[in-house]
């Protein structure tokens, strides 16, 4: 009997352990940004600002924090939307190059998933307004669209669309890497709230905001990190009201 007690004893302690356990990590999840998403951080930022010896520096690094290779494209190719072609181009050459170095090395990286298929029978238009809806959480509208409504075609087909629709990269990840980049460009403020806004509304918590904001400053810059500081003041004020 004294050997069942002891064993179920045990069995209860170790349940108790786990899921103290797991409770913390949870929370800490929360608090922070994980290797791989503080990676997607600074290959965004460089990316978008065209410092390719930097952005080599980081490649290497998300590889080595357990980004896959289509993660690490994913990212590049999302850029083209925020930062231009050429930017993107650049930065998916220098990733080539990293790749081809790191095989010389005889680094077997992982090359991970393919993205799905996108919904059929649903129109890039379609499937961009019901995306932008969601990560906005409103219909999106406004005199700009009105003025230029191709612009407004253009960002539910193709940006949330074809791009946001691949599932290689959750939304909480593209938001990461759209905030780091539009954080390293200057004169897109307002779009820099937005995209703190929709960052939120995916699930990203204020802690993490924060974290990626540590990261801007430690890598990046100061200058660009305190700015993107002040505007999230901004829009978690806003929230507030």
């Amino acid at each position: 009997m004294n050997t069942f007690k002891t064993l179920l004893f045990a069995i209860v302690a170790l349940s108790f352990s786990v899921a103290t356990f797991t409770e913390a990590q949870e929370m800490n999840d929360k608090l922070s940004l994980s290797a791989k998403q503080r990676s997607i951080v600074t290959i965004a930022a460089f990316t978008a600002s065209g410092d390719m010896q930097k952005l080599k520096t980081v490649l290497n690094e998300g590889l080595d924090a357990g980004l896959t290779v289509n993660e690490v494209k994913e990212v590049l190719v999302q850029m083209y939307a925020y930062a231009g072609f050429p930017r993107s181009l650049n930065g998916i050459g220098t990733f080539m190059g990293v790749l081809d170095e790191r095989k010389q090395k005889g680094i077997k990286d992982e090359i991970g998933r393919e993205a799905s298929p996108l919904p059929a029978g649903k129109s890039s238009i379609e499937l961009g307004t019901e995306i932008q809806t969601r990560l906005a959480g409103r219909p999106v509208t406004g005199p700009i669209y009105a003025f230029a409504p191709v612009i407004d075609q253009f960002l539910k087909g193709h940006l949330f669309g074809d791009i946001f629709g691949r599932d290689v990269l959750d939304y909480r990840s593209r938001e990461i890497a759209t905030i780091s980049a539009l954080a390293n460009m200057t004169g897109v403020d307002s779009q820099l709230q937005a995209h703190f806004n929709i960052g939120l509304n995916v699930g990203l918590t204020e802690a993490q905001m924060r974290s990626l904001i540590s990261v801007l400053k430690a890598k990046v810059g100061t200058k660009e990190a305190d700015n993107a500081n002040e505007l999230l003041g901004k829009v978690l004020s806003s929230r507030a009201k």
